[in-house]
């Protein structure tokens, strides 16, 4: 591959389409109603199917469901700071219990946050910064399996 295809490859998001297959679903809790919007257009452009909460309890019954009806999601993008209800933080070690190898995604518009910065000693495997650039989401989500 030359250096530019492979560049392209690297930084291209239509390049980095969905390659788990058309089952594959991504949970998104943001309270943002924008953000979510956003990211379910991003996601489902990139061949995902998304479902949006807008906090931790809601993250929390989603993916309790889908273990059960035997469709897990493939990854969690969780914002980090929920106003009027469950944050990021307390979710994802709910979501942790109810199964230990769950991919979650941090997010945040504050990058300072100890959390984005320490993820894994969280529970999480990756961080997402806000604003989100459909490029670095479809890379992440590309590479979950080495995550």
């Amino acid at each position: 591959m030359k250096l530019n295809e492979q560049k392209q490859h690297e930084t291209n998001p239509s390049v980095l389409i969905n390659t788990y297959g058309p089952a594959a679903s991504v949970l998104v809790m943001d309270d943002d109603e924008t953000i979510r919007d956003l990211s379910a257009f991003i996601l489902e452009h990139l061949g995902y199917n998304v479902t949006t909460c807008i906090n931790g309890e809601e993250a929390i019954e989603y993916y309790k469901s889908s273990i059960e009806s035997g469709t897990p999601y493939l990854t969690v993008i969780i914002d980090l700071m929920i106003y009027g209800g469950m944050g990021g933080k307390d979710a994802a070690q709910h979501i942790l219990r109810i199964d230990p190898c769950a991919k979650l995604i941090v997010s945040s518009g504050n990058s300072s946050d100890p959390v984005m910065a320490d993820y894994g000693s969280y529970g999480f495997c990756a961080s997402l910064p806000k604003p989100y650039k459909p490029s670095e989401m479809a890379k992440l989500l590309a590479h979950l399996d080495s995550l």
